[in-house]
């Protein structure tokens, strides 16, 4: 390896992104980061042990893959066509786990190509339900009731996806202190403050809200309902009260059918 290859790889080496280097389609370096997810040693054991990079795409309709690559394009060329918020990629680790990562190319130099590679598995469930005003009930703060009903879908495939099931908390309110919405408000805001980044809060009704969640297992579902029981009863507003009730997805249950049976 010559000695700025060396340097970039040191610096590569630093960053927690995957950093994959391009000459064609032959890779001449990857990071740290890439070839722990892949559980070898350098550049060259990768080499040896995987066939073409695009393969490490999974064939998955939501992300961009082998399938979609135009015909006489490379997959960079196919990928730099898309949107960039449509530039995702599944990949699988080791232990065979899919991660979701977003894809920034760079061609400034000449005949190689260097790759950015970020993981937003984490964030996925936040992209999917991205935030608008025509998604927000505008007396709440919450997601309407229309919106969760129209990605239901949508987040089951991210449970399945991230190998996950889903968690669903009704929350009835009784708001008998005051006529106007600044109760209701202020309970989301509050509400919204501690639960995790992914979960969606849904005003299901005047008086019923819904929080849809992502867990492990049942134990880590009844993990959420003590945490939110915890946190709501600091909340206190004269006049203002609720009720929590959950339920958790079994093997193949849908979330219509956790949602007909809470509400």
């Amino acid at each position: 390896m010559s000695t700025s290859l060396d340097l970039a790889k040191n610096i590569a080496d630093m960053q927690k992104d995957f950093i994959v280097v391009f000459e064609g389609e032959h890779i001449v370096l990857t990071n740290a980061s890439f070839n722990k997810f892949f559980g070898v040693g350098s550049t060259d054991e990768y080499n040896k042990s995987f066939g073409k990079f695009i393969n490490n795409f999974v064939l998955h309709p939501s992300y961009f893959n082998a399938e979609k690559v135009k015909d006489g394009d490379t997959w960079f060329e196919s990928i730099e066509k898309l949107e960039e918020i449509d530039r995702v990629v599944s990949m699988l680790d080791q232990t065979f786990e899919g991660h979701a990562f977003s894809i920034q190319i760079d061609s400034s130099l000449k005949n190689q190509k260097i790759v950015t590679f970020t993981d937003i598995t984490q964030s996925l469930i936040k992209r999917i339900m991205i935030e608008n005003n025509a998604n927000i009930d505008k007396r709440s703060g919450a997601y309407t009731k229309q919106y969760f009903l129209q990605i239901n879908s949508s987040f089951e495939e991210a449970a399945i996806f991230n190998k996950k099931i889903i968690g669903l908390t009704l929350i009835e309110i009784d708001n008998s202190s005051d006529e106007n919405d600044e109760n209701i408000q202020e309970f989301v805001r509050y509400f919204k403050g501690f639960i995790r980044q992914d979960d969606m809060l849904v005003k299901y009704s005047n008086t019923k809200f819904l929080l849809a969640f992502l867990v492990d297992d049942a134990q880590k579902a009844q993990q959420v309902t003590k945490k939110l029981d915890a946190e709501l009863k600091k909340y206190n507003v004269d006049g203002f009260s609720f009720k929590l009730t959950t339920k958790y997805q079994t093997a193949t249950e849908k979330l219509k059918t956790l949602v007909d049976a809470l509400v």
